[in-house]
């Protein structure tokens, strides 16, 4: 018998279930977060049930508080690849408990559409493994997905976004897809694009004549192609034209057919070792290349001889884009070539792709010698994106597949801020829906001037605003008169009776690079905005600008000289009425006939209609000035002999120009020998002044100094005269924040210049990731500057504001 009683068994402490309603916001659906949290919840012990609704992802769980605060703290963790959460709010359920650890995935819920479309994203590589397996049943089936890739964006047609709300509601599960759409442990559980050859859409290779090629369609296609064919393939958000990169022939047949004489083509590689034999790609070329977006990632041409390989892929540049296969389909394609494939829109130049079978039997038949098709229709074009890494970052140049569209967090400040339609700008349009501190920023429209495009633009912003059910409280357009996109906000604004906000145009580029860098509300900094045209709040045109402020307002400290754009718009088509004007501004014709008549350029120039030019400009006909620096960089290129004549493409001259730089004048030269650029008080803006570069610059032509040379002394000179207006109008100040936008911010060199040199000066440089540069952010910073006016009606720095 013992000695001691027996130990006293102390029972458990019996813990409280308490029940919590939990709201989990961001991009929830789609991605596979329900079977997450569902897997959470059987990990945890919580009971309960979680389903989609109008407004995210929301989740009734009860447990006792402390496992209840575990698992909300896993949430974020739990979150699937292609998810985000945005915020996550908690309150308390007075339901009765359902049985313990009973945990179960909901049907989705209605409501006021609040959650994030998720973008289409590339195929996972489990979904590219068991597409190539022969024991699976989606063996070398071109529409193999999962919760973790697909289509999104361009299959869905209303929220929440669940397979009755998408395209492929015309395609019934079978049995087997049933059973993994249904099993919460199944990567397909929900994927709303699911499917199998039993049950899905099919290929088919079609004809021009409208005859169906026999066999395998795929095989068919790539066999087409090596023969120097053209096949219209059906992608993801719309029709592609392939062919093959080395065929010089099939590409310049392609060149002629889309009407595009110069711009460069994408290409399209199986996989990064294919892309290094020919471009130098870093790590972070690497990593936006294999990203779930996967867009164009344009990269530098190696240094051999390869670059010879596709001279009539991307003329007269440095550069070339690639991408990697972004479905199945393009997968399967690509597994039968061992070199790149041209793929490129199929569309003639400027107007919208095509996205509809019929359309592109018709708009495509001349075209294509054959056209891949598929029967799943794609609810809205979106086209590939475009990006480009510079200063090691990865930056997106054109936001639409993979990216679009995927809501952009607003500062903190604007949680407040009104609902806003923002009308974006009239090329590389996009347009943006501000509400609930976030902004939607639609996938890439294009040239507004194109009759195609702009029903193309009315279309998709009636959907997006049906899509979100976005209800505006205030329209947001440029100050541009002729601007398609304010055409249509005023005649909105008027049919709804709402408000409209006039947003000067770089006041617009300025405020989308504070927003994508979280910049609140009252802080100044200088923006410095250089594009090609844009219309100012003084009714002139503007295009090199530093301005000081913020959102509410801005003051125009500085601008580069105005120069006159003889014959108006067709100064952009053909740069050297550029040349011409700002060599009769520094110079006069006759001083330069004089003094270089030598110069091939002075007979080029000679035998336009300089006499006719002359009356233009100086009666004020069809010439207006401008403080363009896009125009600047296609004057000094028509100089030297780049793009003179005709620029068959925006940009073309710059880009051309920066191919040529000498990488030894630009980093290893002396500073002294950069082109000088001076600075001018005329009592109102300073302006940097180009006719001390132009002298110089002409010194260097006539002694038949290399072009690279030059166009690295002009590329470094433009950054150390931009550095030294930054630190003469900053000095007075306690500003310290630069943000850097516009077109010209997409020229690699200059930027990387501007970026480095600013910050040695000590001052924080913002530059755009997300957004692009380009008028394709514009209306993010319209979106942005309408909300602040609506929150802040006094103006929160003491600069002047833009007004319709």
């Amino acid at each position: 018998m013992s000695l001691y009683p027996p130990p006293v068994r102390e029972e458990p402490p019996v813990m409280t279930r308490v029940g919590e309603a939990i709201r989990v916001r961001g991009l929830v659906q789609g991605v596979g977060f329900r079977p997450a949290v569902w897997r959470l919840a059987r990990e945890h012990g919580v009971s309960g049930d979680v389903c989609n609704d109008g407004e995210g992802v929301l989740i009734h769980a009860w447990a006792d508080a402390a496992t209840l605060d575990g698992f909300v703290a896993g949430l974020r963790s739990a979150c699937p690849p292609l998810g985000r959460i945005d915020s996550i709010e908690r309150y308390a359920l007075r339901d009765a408990p359902p049985i313990a650890g009973m945990f179960r995935i909901g049907s989705s819920a209605g409501g006021r559409a609040r959650a994030g479309v998720v973008p289409d994203a590339v195929t996972c590589r489990a979904c590219i493994e068991e597409t190539f397996d022969p024991s699976s049943r989606r063996y070398r089936y071109a529409f193999t997905n999962c919760t973790h890739c697909g289509p999104r964006l361009s299959i869905v047609e209303a929220i929440p976004y669940d397979r009755p709300n998408t395209t492929m509601a015309a395609f019934p599960l079978c049995e087997a897809c049933r059973r993994e759409y249904d099993d919460p442990a199944d990567r397909r559980f929900h994927a709303q694009p699911v499917s199998c050859p039993a049950c899905g859409p099919h290929l088919w290779l079609e004809r021009s004549d409208g005859s169906l090629a026999p066999g395998d369609p795929v095989q068919a296609a790539c066999q087409y192609i090596k023969h120097g064919k053209i096949v219209a393939i059906k992608g993801l958000g719309g029709f592609q034209l392939a062919c093959a990169a080395a065929d010089h022939a099939a590409v310049a047949r392609l060149r002629a057919l889309k009407h595009r004489e110069r711009k460069p083509f994408a290409l399209l590689a199986s996989g990064v070792s294919m892309i290094e034999r020919y471009c130098v790609v870093s790590d972070a070329d690497k990593a936006l290349l294999t990203c779930a977006a996967g867009p164009i990632v344009i990269m530098a041409i190696r240094s051999d001889d390869r670059n010879e390989y596709f001279p009539g892929v991307a003329p007269g540049i440095a550069t070339l884009g690639f991408m990697l296969p972004s479905t199945p389909l393009h997968h399967l394609i690509m597994h039968s070539f061992d070199d790149p494939i041209v793929l490129t829109s199929g569309n003639l130049v400027d107007e919208p792709q095509c996205i509809d079978n019929a359309d592109a039997r018709t708009r495509l038949a001349g075209m294509a010698d054959a056209l891949l098709m598929h029967d799943r229709d794609i609810a809205r074009r979106v086209d590939d994106s475009v990006a480009r890494v510079v200063g090691d970052v990865p930056r997106v140049l054109r936001r639409s597949r993979g990216y679009a569209p995927a809501p952009l967090r607003m500062p903190k400040d604007f949680a407040a801020a009104p609902p806003i339609l923002a009308m974006g700008a009239q090329q590389k349009n996009t347009f943006c829906l501000l509400r609930n501190g976030e902004a939607i920023l639609s996938h890439h429209i294009g040239e507004l001037a194109n009759g195609e495009t702009y029903r193309d633009y009315a279309k998709a912003l009636s959907r997006y605003q049906h899509l979100f059910e976005h209800d505006a409280s205030l329209i947001a357009v440029d100050l541009h008169p002729e601007y398609l996109s304010r055409k249509l906000g005023l005649d909105i604004a008027r049919q709804r009776r709402l408000p409209l906000a006039g947003i000067q145009h770089h006041h617009a580029h300025f405020a989308a690079c504070l927003a994508e860098n979280d910049i609140g509300l009252g802080i100044d900094v200088l923006g410095i905005v250089l594009d090609g045209l844009g219309m100012g709040d003084d009714q002139a045109l503007w295009g090199g600008e530093f301005l000081l402020g913020g959102y509410a307002g801005y003051r125009r400290l500085a601008s580069f000289a105005p120069a006159a754009l003889p014959g108006g718009a067709r100064a952009i088509d053909e740069p050297w009425r550029n040349t011409y004007a700002h060599l009769r501004a520094s110079l006069g014709w006759p001083r330069f006939a004089a003094e270089y008549a030598t110069l091939e350029l002075h007979d080029f120039l000679a035998a336009r209609p300089l006499a006719l030019i002359d009356q233009m400009i100086d009666k004020g006909i069809n010439s207006p000035t401008a403080s363009s620096t896009g125009r600047l960089f296609d004057a000094f290129a028509a100089a030297l002999g780049v793009c003179r004549e005709r620029a068959q493409y925006e940009g073309q001259a710059a880009i051309e120009l920066e191919a040529r730089i000498d990488r030894r004048t630009l980093h290893d030269e002396d500073d002294a020998q950069a082109y000088p650029f001076g600075i001018v008080d005329t009592g109102g803006p300073l302006l940097i002044d180009p006719r001390p570069m132009w002298l110089v610059m002409l010194e260097d032509l006539r002694r038949a100094t290399p072009v690279p040379s030059m166009a690295a002394r002009f590329h470094k000179g433009l950054a150390i005269a931009i550095v030294r207006m930054t630190q003469r109008l900053l000095a007075p100040t306690a500003v310290r924040i630069v943000a850097l936008s516009g077109g010209v911010m997409q020229n690699r060199v200059l930027v990387e210049q501007l970026a480095a040199r600013l910050a040695a000066c000590g001052l924080t440089v913002l530059q755009h990731r997300l957004v692009p540069a380009n008028d394709g952010g514009i209306a993010l910073g319209q979106a942005a500057i309408a909300a602040a006016r609506a929150l802040v009606p006094a103006p929160a720095s003491p600069w002047s504001t833009s007004c319709a």
